[in-house]
């Protein structure tokens, strides 16, 4: 009677919980603003709540990311507006970390070609951080020809530093034994499982990541703020600034709030003013009372103009565009990541949306869109199957990486015809790392006891309630050198590079992109800009040629998405396999425990063995 009662309590929640979201989404489309547009307008963006690489089909995760435009949105949109007579202008609220170094460039990079079309720019940002570091946020700023603080806001400029946590001693006070195996002196995925700290060579290897970020950070500054490399560098030591003293420096063009930035840049468009390459600054005497607003200048938002009038990228020949994000795998569905934190990428969905563009009969070219730390061995060499695949038929494939295409992420790229990556990516990683928890001590400290039945040849690698014997650890190290010689040699192959140039940049070293470009593995620095432009060359395109950039799997509205739902779908094994007909609120809780079980692997609960994994350590730059 209890199972019966809190099944149809469940029922009920669900049937609630999904009326809601479809009154939520029936709202939204009656009373959201039509596509007319104004004969000329101002543009507006908001930043402050972050973007995002793509959004998936979990109805959550579309709900939360309503009003977060993804970075293709943001790229697209902004390509289109430039050349768009109807818009004056652009206004962004900015001041926080959109996501990432290589999400901060691509923009950065996107709003800098809209700045050459001659159009004006400004940010305001209410604050660069609140006793905080912001150096990404502050680097994106750079890219506008005028920049608006709030008098009480500050800019956190600070020295740049990588974090990792580190839990040898919670391991050591709960009785849980790590033992992993990794290949490359570099690999450092299990080492915050082992260590109290980083090892001396992925300090190195780390170290001259921060130098590629720090030298990107600098020229931003340098090249945005009209000054020399040295003096961006010596402000970037002596920060944080306050607004004022921010003012003084050059590093913001005046103080004032957001209906003062609005008036600012409403008269510079009703006065016709353009970025005349003046250094930035010289205004920074006009006060903001000097700033009344007039006849305001109608603006549009974001999303509506993207909705009305489009990317750049919605007519001509079709380049495919299939996202690969987050740890790599195995199944459809994929779970809660417990090294990375949020969700991963299934490996089958990707590999099957790669399969449909390029069966598609009028994709010319794939732009494979990777952001990826890494992740399952054998759920990596699914997706890169699928790579070759397409390439086989004639389908030429272009690989654009986020953040991070490390180890397994960098293994599903190593196929393609080009690779591209931004100068702050962290590529590479390539090696191994393998192991288990043991937990029998800890499980008896909690007053668990374990029994096993077995015929006396089972494999012990497979249990978390022992030690590795020496011929287990023997076996796992054999395993471990077959999966790093292959990763190699995939690589070699892949980049036409000889086999030892390949091992001496491997061994699990992550490198930035600009250091990538120089090693041999990666083709070109920059964004979707120029990965399309490869694309356009390797479908034989003219370089001006217009692009329709066509999603695959079509991306789908929260509205379907919950429609879906609620008609009933399948619920999907780890492995992918259809496990009969559910309806959709329960095949959504199967993926929320399937998710929590995921946590278990981080204490080798699941099966004990924690899998081969190639994939780099989780870590985190403050400031972006």
């Amino acid at each position: 009677m209890t199972r019966f009662l809190l099944l149809a309590l469940a029922t009920i929640g669900g049937v609630v919980l999904l009326g809601f979201f479809f009154l939520v989404v029936v709202s939204l489309a009656l009373f959201s603003p039509g596509e007319r547009l104004p004969g000329s307008f101002v543009l507006e963006l908001d930043l402050t709540r972050g973007v995002v690489e793509t959004v998936s089909d979990d109805p959550f995760a579309l709900a939360f990311a309503r009003g977060r435009p993804t970075v293709r949105d943001i790229v697209g949109t902004l390509e289109r507006a430039a050349g768009d007579d109807r818009v004056e202008g652009l206004r962004v609220i900015g001041g926080s970390g959109v996501g990432g170094w290589a999400t901060t460039q691509e923009i950065h990079g996107a709003v800098t070609r809209f700045r050459a079309s001659g159009k004006p720019t400004l940010l305001f940002a209410e604050t660069f951080g609140e006793l905080a570091p912001a150096q990404g946020a502050y680097f994106l700023a750079t890219a506008f020809d005028e920049i608006v603080l709030q008098p009480s806001g500050e800019v956190g400029l600070a020295g740049l530093a990588l974090e990792a946590p580190f839990f040898r001693g919670v391991f050591e006070r709960w009785d849980i034994v790590p033992q992993f195996e990794s290949r490359g002196e570099y690999k450092d995925a299990a080492e915050i499982f082992e260590n109290t700290g980083f090892s001396p060579p992925v300090r190195e290897a780390l170290e001259a990541v921060l130098v590629s970020i720090r030298d990107e950070l600098v020229g931003g500054i340098s090249g945005g703020r009209g000054i020399s490399a040295d003096s961006a560098g010596a402000l970037l030591a002596a920060g944080p600034f306050s607004a004022r003293q921010a003012l003084d420096a050059g590093l913001v063009d005046r103080l004032g709030y957001r209906d003062e930035a609005r008036a600012a840049l409403d008269a510079r468009v009703r006065n016709g003013e353009r970025p005349d390459g003046a250094a930035p600054g010289d205004a920074a005497d006009r006060a903001a009372s000097d700033l009344a607003p007039a006849d305001s200048v109608a603006a549009v938002s974001f999303g509506r103009y993207a909705d009305a009038a489009g990317t750049g990228w919605n007519r001509g020949t079709r380049i495919a565009l299939v996202h690969g994000s987050g740890a790599i795998q195995r199944g459809d569905s994929p779970g809660f990541d417990p090294l990375g934190g949020g969700t991963g990428m299934g490996a089958n969905a990707v590999a099957r949306a790669l399969r449909q563009a390029a069966s598609d009969p009028d994709t010319r070219a794939i732009l494979f869109r990777v952001d990826s730390p890494g992740g399952s061995y054998v759920a990596s060499d699914i997706i890169r199957r699928e790579v070759i695949r397409a390439r086989e038929r004639g389908i030429p494939v272009v690989v654009s990486m986020g953040n991070a295409a490390a180890s397994g992420g960098y293994l599903i790229s190593a196929d393609a015809d080009r690779i591209i990556a931004h100068p702050t990516t962290l590529t590479g990683s390539i090696g191994v790392v393998a192991g288990k928890f043991v937990v029998d001590d800890f499980l008896r400290s909690l007053g668990v006891s374990v029994d096993k039945v077995d015929l006396g040849d089972d494999h012990g690698f497979y249990s978390a309630m022992g030690d590795l014997s020496p011929a287990d650890a023997a076996w796992l190290s054999r395993q471990v050198d077959r999966i790093y010689e292959d990763f190699v040699d995939i690589v070699a192959e892949g980049r036409g590079m000889d086999r030892a140039a390949v091992d001496a940049v491997a061994r699990g070293r992550v490198w930035s992109g600009r250091d990538a470009l120089a090693a041999g593995l990666v083709d070109d620095l920059g964004g979707f800009d120029v990965a399309l432009a490869h694309a356009r060359e390797l479908a034989g395109l003219e370089p001006d040629a217009d692009l329709e950039l066509r999603r695959f799997p079509a991306e789908r509205t929260l509205f379907e998405v919950l429609m879906s739902e609620f008609r009933g779908g399948e619920v999907r094994s780890a492995a992918g396999d259809a496990g009969g007909p559910a309806t959709g609120m329960f095949a959504s809780g199967a993926r929320v425990v399937r998710g929590a079980a995921r946590v278990l692997w981080a204490l080798g609960a699941d099966d004990g063995a924690a899998g081969v994994q190639t994939r780099m350590l989780p870590l985190r730059i403050p400031g972006n």
